[in-house]
């Protein structure tokens, strides 16, 4: 028997029994549909809060420190041998000094975190609102403030936005054999003004230009953020910093640890959706043993005519292939049809409210093609016992068959 007239004998089941078999392709639908929509949940989740924390840049970056009991101190001179390491695309330093500041009459304190432009890059700062400084020579009157900060003055984002701010420092200075550490105040006579916003509700703080603290005469680093110039040279760079004595972080640890519990998450919500797949593999079954038995005197005749009992496993595991092909491909649209359904529901509640609209459901390429290879392998395997069925009946028993 040709192959295409196995199909053709494969597909006739829509014209026979077409009730039947679009219940049973639905069925498998909506089992296949369930997995994607739950792990397409999954993966939204993980792109909106992935997306949030990182860029590009900051996946590249490094962060280093100084262990508080080691004595190391990080510097200029620092950053300079930093740089010359190997693989070192470039740095960006960042001094932290605890400051009073007032705006209008309510005064607070909070931390001083001196940058310069290319540190947000390397951070991955997003700002809620406003622009950052690019210039930090031109821009030295302008700073980015927290929205944690902002409520320690009851302003409004709006409100904030071109406010006068004026600092009071609390320098730490130490001499040069450490032995004696003193605390100074300076008060800024320069004024500044808020440009930007940065999205965070846990800690209070100001972005102020690197130059400011060159001027001031501050030569103490907090942290050098390290870009390196690929990513297999992560590793060879942060050996090479910590043999200096400093310690070492990455923002991509995280991620990693992040993607790690996401996969968990996928395979939890992908289970709810398995549960519905073997009910729809069952009914599937079910259809295939049915058309078997109603089948049988076809079967002898087939036999009968030359038909042999490969050509009979085999249009039967095509029907079931068929089946299983066709309930992948329609899981996939219901599945896609419902995530674009609750994020526009989502979307249309969160501009109503005035919120950020965001998509909550995504769904990778490469996971719509593996759905419909999984469908198609369920088919296959559900139709492996009654294809074995039809292609071991004898022929006389077959034709005797009522």
């Amino acid at each position: 028997m040709l192959v295409i007239d196995i199909l053709r004998l494969s597909t006739r089941m829509f014209r026979t029994n077409r009730s039947r078999t679009i219940l049973t392709i639905l069925g498998i639908s909506v089992g296949i549909g369930a997995i994607l929509f739950l792990v397409s949940l999954g993966y939204g989740l993980q792109q909106l809060i992935l997306n949030r924390i990182t860029t590009s840049d900051a996946l590249l970056s490094l962060d280093v420190t100084t262990a508080d009991v080691s004595g190391l101190r990080m510097n200029s001179e620092s950053e300079k041998q930093i740089s010359a390491i190997t693989g070192v695309d470039k740095t960006s330093p960042m001094v932290t000094s605890q400051a009073q500041i007032r705006i209008d009459d309510i005064s607070s304190e909070l931390l001083m975190n001196f940058v310069n432009h290319e540190f947000f890059l390397l951070d991955g700062t997003v700002l809620k609102k406003g622009n950052f400084y690019t210039d930090e020579f031109k821009d030295k009157n302008k700073i980015i403030i927290s929205s944690a900060a902002l409520q320690l003055f009851n302003l409004s984002e709006e409100d904030a936005f071109g406010k006068i701010v004026k600092f009071t420092i609390f320098v730490s200075g130490d001499e040069e054999a450490q032995e004696k550490i003193t605390r100074s105040f300076v008060e800024l006579e320069q004024e500044f003004k808020i440009i930007g916003i940065v999205e965070e509700e846990s800690s209070s703080y100001v972005y102020l230009p690197f130059s400011v603290s060159q001027d001031l005469g501050i030569d103490n680093y907090s942290k050098i953020k390290v870009k390196a110039d690929k990513k297999e040279n992560l590793d060879i760079i942060r050996e090479s910093i910590i043999d200096k004595g400093f310690m070492v972080s990455a923002l991509s640890d995280i991620i990693e640890q992040a993607n790690q519990i996401f996969k968990v998450v996928q395979i939890v919500l992908a289970s709810f959706g398995i549960v519905a797949l073997i009910v729809s593999a069952i009914g599937m079954f079910n259809t295939m043993t049915i058309a078997l038995l109603e089948r049988t005197q076809e079967i002898g005749i087939m036999k009968a005519l030359g038909a042999t009992s490969v050509d009979i496993w085999n249009m039967f595991l095509a029907e079931s292939v068929v089946i299983g092909f066709l309930g992948g491909l329609g899981g996939i649209i219901i599945g896609i049809i419902g995530g674009e359904i609750f994020n526009y529901g989502l979307n249309f509640l969160a501009g109503a409210l005035g919120g950020e609209k965001i998509d909550l459901f995504y769904t990778p390429l490469w996971f719509g093609l593996t759905i419909i290879i999984f469908s198609t392998i369920v088919g296959l395997m559900t139709g492996f016992y009654p294809a074995r069925r039809a292609a071991n009946i004898n022929c006389l028993e077959a034709l005797r068959y009522k």
